[in-house]
């Protein structure tokens, strides 16, 4: 069968799903859809036609070189069809981004015929996407005479590819839709358990909200065609949680507009809006596509008058409306005044939303076009021998004279691309900065791959110290769906100059570790900046960002990022820790702390968390610096002391060692070239001559919060509260409990110890915790099952050595096995303890979940409906996370222990401990 039937029947399938033709990236089915144009009396070739001009993914995809060679033969009078004139093919090659089209139009603009390469040039004028070999050729032309080459350049040099787009426009109509109350999670735009579908974006859009707020969001489109539809977070933030560029893909798909009518399914322009804003990973995503993102205010906490505020009966602020934005709404934003209106009545100023940066994007069609016209523009004055004229809005540089620098403000200023020489920058400042490590995970990669094809990237940029594609989002269950796209995403990143979790030549052990900790021991340096694809990339040393799977393709194929310097918030500790209490608890009573402290004000949303926690070392520390996700920190930095640091690259060194033993660095030696630095980083701190990073005595920040260890008596458990009266407070992460508000006699129906927030102690503490249990009892049993998946191979081999794992061993009833793995998810679970792959697990809730309605205690991250569990007919489905001991307590129990029981089960176990600096 040809690929070109095989393709027709594809399109009957989606036809059943109601689904059009997937967009073909191949070059194979295109080239055959080609041979069927040529041929005039082919049955097929009037839809043949329409799939070669419609349906063909642009930028490196190999079905792009070929479409963009098809349409040189056209141009060139080489072949002849009727649809598609030499000027229409000029237009055509304009909409496919670079790459392949770059080389065609080069090809054309450089060569002999003269009226073919003035059109040629007339349309790479309008083109951002060139890489150093497309310059190159541009360049050397110029310096030969040729008279095309300087027009095109003179044009770069005055960034024509921007300013000859039209205008944003003074009023943009919007209609509201209240998408839910509350935080709204890219979970509910994008969910965990359709990842697999993220790279094809119409059937990905058929998972976003429900089916009836889709044809709800359809009917207020028919009601008002003039206006795009916004999409509300009622008394929340939107967009909170994993860095899906999915979610705003999905968003776009159902709220935007095309970006070109010769790709399908690729949406910018959606406009988003949140009670307390955008989350600050979501609205980089909403920049990337040339959207806006509206803090709105539209609630506040109602006073009294004597100034106080009003609180109910459970404690919490009282809120009252401010003005309605409720479903169907009109209101207008006016991008001259920079403010929101509802007819004539000025709602709110939304300046922030329409900086002079976030326009371009808007105008551009999102910030890629920026970035990259930006450094055309640079290129050309340079090549042209003048300077550029000033046509981008000038990076906002904040100095302030006798002000001291955050750590993160010191990272910034030691990364910076481009800004003023000699110029000390303070938080609020626009900055480029080089990114040292990037990391993509397995259920965006694909996207990413995608991202990278569109703005037709092929090679990693030389300046990354490393970079590294995970495996373990699909690490718990190979299926069919995993076995089509991992390896095809695993040769792509390979192929790119990746580091690969999996080796596309099968040579390596597959290694499914989580992302975050690989991150975090490839990480050789506390002044490194990380960009990586989930919004747990939190690692212990640098300053790492999570990203969207756009981001994440720029980091790699520039080797750049450009933000705002963010504000910090210091964290300090003082007091003692109870024997009894793990570091887990800390990290949620942080939490609790800041927001008793502050009034329900979340201080930490949207800045840098400062953390003071020197004296542990890097996996120890991960455990806080990860959950600054949950606590909606834009990213946070572990102030280290000299001799922890040394130690935690040590352990780095060891186990990048280890990495190359198996195989896994490349011809570039980046593995080996990563042990490199870390050993002059060791030297530099050893020696004195560049100790470990800290902030200046007199750096501002924002606020500043003091933790007192003394009050923290029992276990927190962070709660989901789902049966909360106020639907807004429900799954917000911020409702901390001791662990006695239970009672002592919460049904528990699974227990989990895994995820990136757990490492090799706490799979220590599950075999000391057995070992006393079966002390006291003669043997382990399990009122509910326990899941415990280690977050790295290296940890299992190391509990192997300490003998540790070999008691998780005898009281298992399931051991994972490398040679067979599952090919179907877990749907019921057996009062045992299950040995899962390294992985993910149950924390990602793309394969394995528990029951439907169950009651999860959890060692994991997330505690979003419909993530780790979800809901059934009469019962909410719950993840309440918590420290290990309490978890597995919890499944040896089949409830949440009470505090004399958690005592007693957890005395002379070494529990992961932490002192403030001030106590050593």
């Amino acid at each position: 069968m040809s690929l070109y039937q095989e393709y027709l029947n594809e399109i009957e399938e989606r036809k059943g799903q109601g689904l059009h033709p997937k967009p073909i990236d191949g070059a194979e089915l295109l080239s055959e859809i080609i041979n069927q144009i040529k041929d005039v009396n082919n049955e097929y070739r009037e839809d043949s036609v329409k799939f070669f001009i419609y349906n063909t993914l642009p930028g490196t995809t190999s079905a792009a070189g070929v479409k963009a060679k098809f349409l040189k033969e056209i141009i060139l009078g080489e072949a002849t069809v009727a649809e598609i004139t030499p000027t229409y093919a000029f237009e055509l090659l304009s909409h496919m981004k670079g790459g392949p089209s770059i080389e065609v139009l080069l090809d054309l603009a450089l060569g002999n015929e003269e009226a073919i390469a003035k059109q040629a040039a007339e349309v790479l004028k309008t083109q951002v996407f060139l890489y150093d070999a497309d310059t190159a050729r541009l360049a050397d032309a110029f310096k030969a005479g040729n008279a095309i080459a300087k027009d095109i350049l003179e044009s770069y040099a005055k960034a024509e590819f921007f300013t000859e787009l039209p205008a944003v426009a003074e009023e943009i109509k919007v209609v509201t839709y209240i998408a839910a109350e509350g935080d709204i999670s890219t979970d509910l735009l994008s969910p965990g358990n359709q990842a697999h579908s993220r790279s094809d974006r119409e059937l990905h859009g058929q998972c976003m909200i429900t089916p009836a707020a889709q044809a709800e969001i359809k009917a207020l489109q028919a009601q008002h065609p003039d206006a795009s539809v916004m999409l509300i977070a009622e008394k929340g933030t939107m967009g909170v949680g994993s860095s899906r560029m999915s979610g705003v893909n999905n968003v776009a798909l159902w709220t935007g507009k095309q970006a070109s009518p010769y790709v399908p399914f690729v949406n910018i322009a959606p406009i988003v809006a949140g009670t307390n804003g955008i989350s600050p990973i979501f609205l980089t995503t909403v920049d990337v596509t040339g959207g806006i993102g509206i803090d709105l205010k539209n609630w506040k906490k109602q006073v009294d008058a004597n100034g106080d505020v009003v609180r109910n009966e459970a404690g919490d602020p009282v809120l009252e409306e401010v003005y309605s934005v409720a479903t169907g709404t009109v209101l207008t934003i006016n991008t001259k005044t920079q403010k929101l209106y509802n007819g004539d009545q000025e709602l709110i100023d939304i300046s922030r939303s329409l900086t002079p940066q976030k326009m371009e994007f808007i105008k551009a069609g999102g910030s890629y076009a920026i970035v990259f016209g930006k450094k055309i523009q640079t290129f050309a004055a340079q090549t042209l021998g003048i300077e550029a004229p000033i046509v981008f809005a000038p990076s906002k540089e904040i100095s302030n004279d006798g002000q001291g620098l955050t750590a993160v403000e010191k990272i910034f200023n030691n990364n910076a691309v481009g800004s003023t020489p000699g110029k000390v920058l303070h938080a609020g400042s626009d900055v480029r900065v080089k990114v040292n490590i990037v990391g993509s995970q397995d259920t965006t990669g694909l996207m990413t791959s995608q991202e990278l094809e569109a703005m037709a990237a092929t090679v990693i940029a030389p300046t990354v110290d490393g970079a590294y594609q995970s495996g373990c989002h699909t690490a718990s269950v190979w299926d069919k769906k995993a076995q089509a796209n991992i390896p095809k995403l695993m040769k792509f990143m390979n192929d790119f100059g990746v580091i690969t979790a999996r080796d596309p030549k099968g040579e390596y052990h597959a290694m499914t570790d989580v992302i975050h900790k690989v991150l975090n021991d490839i990480t050789i340096d506390e002044w490194a900046i990380i960009i990586g694809g989930d919004s747990h990339t939190r690692m212990s040393k640098g300053v790492a960002f999570g990203a969207d799977s756009g981001t994440v393709a720029l980091a790699l194929a520039t080797g750049e990022a450009s933000m705002p310097i963010p504000e910090s918030v210091k964290v300090t500790f003082k007091g003692e820790m109870k024997q009894h209490m793990d570091f887990r608890d800390v990290v949620h009573a942080t939490q609790a702390q800041m927001l008793k402290q502050f009034d329900g004000e979340n201080v930490f949303q949207g800045r840098i968390i400062e953390v003071h926690i020197g004296t542990l070392l890097a996996d120890q520390a991960f455990t806080f610096t990860d959950w600054t996700a949950e606590m909606k920190a834009k990213a946070s930095i572990c102030i280290s002391q000299d001799d922890t640091l040394i130690q935690s690259l040590e352990i780095a060194k060891s186990r990048i060692q280890i990495m190359i033993e198996k195989g896994m660095d490349n011809k570039n030696q980046v593995l080996q070239g990563l042990i490199d630095k870390a050993n002059k980083r060791i030297e530099e701190i050893k020696s004195g001559a560049k100790p470990a990073l800290t902030p200046d005595a007199n750096a501002k920040y924002y606020a500043e919060v003091v933790i007192d260890l003394d009050i923290i008596e029992e276990p927190m458990i962070a709660d989901p509260d789902v049966n909360n009266a106020d639907v807004s407070k429900r799954y917000t992460h911020d409702t901390i409990r001791d662990l006695t508000y239970y009672g002592g006699d919460k049904h528990v129906d699974l227990g989990f110890v895994g995820s990136c927030m757990v490492h090799k102690d706490d799979l220590k503490i599950v075999s000391q915790m057995l070992r006393n249990v079966e002390k006291a009892n003669g043997k382990v049993e399990f009122k509910a099952p326990l899941v415990v998946a280690a977050p790295t191979y290296n940890i299992i081999d190391e509990l192997k050595a300490e003998g540790d794992w070999e008691m998780l061993q005898k009281y298992s009833g399931f051991e994972f096995s490398d040679l067979l793995p599952k090919s179907t998810a877990r749907t019921e679970y057996e009062n045992i303890m299950y040995l899962e792959r390294p992985g993910c697990n149950l924390c990602m809730g793309n394969q394995e979940k528990a029951a439907k309605g169950d009651t999860v205690m959890a060692t994991s991250t997330r505690l979003f409906q419909g993530r780790v569990v979800e809901d059934r007919d009469g019962k909410k489905g719950e993840s309440l996370l918590a420290s290990t001991p309490v978890v597995v307590l919890s499944a040896i129990l089949g409830r949440i222990p009470s505090i004399e029981e958690y005592k007693t089960a957890v005395e002379g176990i070494n529990l992961t401990k932490f002192k403030p600096i001030s106590m050593n």
